[in-house]
């Protein structure tokens, strides 16, 4: 994928911030305490988007600081979570002093960075021996129905799998990895919205997208797992990983 197209991708979410905020999983309380340091203050939430993050790093005690890109997400943010100061911004370039925060978390975005811009921004700003962790929820295909969702709502996708091991450079530790298993409760009928969230799908022409959309739906009507069932369980496994400031 280029970068032009890798940052069309990436700022489409401003067109379905609200369909984000509805659906999209949080994060389990274990991966995030993984993922931050006990002994941390100041958190900055990179990428924060609509606040999922967010909202957990706030009720685990940290101070947390939000830099979030899209108008629309950040507003989202700042609707739930109206105590906590969110700033346009991007993981190059987040407008934050030198050495202002402990950590920095970055959940479901560094494939959506330049990784040698990004990691010297993180450096500058975080504290001696602070931490950076980019945090991904990927849904568990081992459940036959997860499977075939996913097949629907990425078909004629260009994207890599996002998640992997960040390229942080020589200023940082050699990245620790954790795997967290959990399950969303959500609503049947929500899994069509869940797939309009997705970018791919968000930057399909209408017709193509309502299509996609339309065999989500065929799938919970139809499939054993699903079929008459108004809530379900999104089985998740939420990958971490974690590295200090040399």
């Amino acid at each position: 994928m280029s970068t032009d197209d890798r940052d069309d991708r990436a700022a489409s979410f401003d067109r379905a911030a609200a369909v984000y905020q509805a659906t999209r999983p949080s994060y389990p309380d274990d991966a995030v305490r993984w993922s931050v340091p006990a002994e941390a203050r100041d958190v900055l939430d990179l990428a924060a988007g609509t606040g999922k993050l967010t909202e957990r790093l706030v009720a685990l005690g940290w101070h947390v600081v939000a830099v979030e890109p899209s108008d629309a997400m950040r507003a989202e943010l700042t609707a739930v979570l109206p105590a906590v100061e969110a700033f346009p911004g991007t993981a190059e370039r987040t407008g934050l002093p030198d050495a202002s925060v402990d950590a920095v978390t970055i959940a479901q975005a560094w494939h959506w960075v330049d990784p040698p811009a990004a990691s010297a921004e993180l450096a500058r700003i975080l504290r001696p021996g602070g931490q950076v962790a980019a945090i991904w929820n990927v849904r568990d295909q081992e459940t036959d129905w997860v499977a075939r969702w996913t097949e629907i709502v990425h078909r004629g996708d260009t994207l890599e799998t996002s998640y992997r091991d960040p390229e942080l450079g020589d200023a940082f530790t050699e990245p620790e990895h954790a795997t967290f298993h959990w399950a969303q409760r959500l609503r049947a009928a929500d899994l069509r919205t869940l797939a309009a969230s997705r970018s791919h799908l968000i930057l399909l022409p209408a017709d193509e997208r309502d299509a996609l959309l339309d065999e989500i739906d065929r799938l919970v009507t139809t499939h054993p797992d699903l079929r008459g069932r108004e809530w379900i369980d999104v089985p998740y496994r939420t990958e971490c990983y974690r590295a200090r400031l040399l």
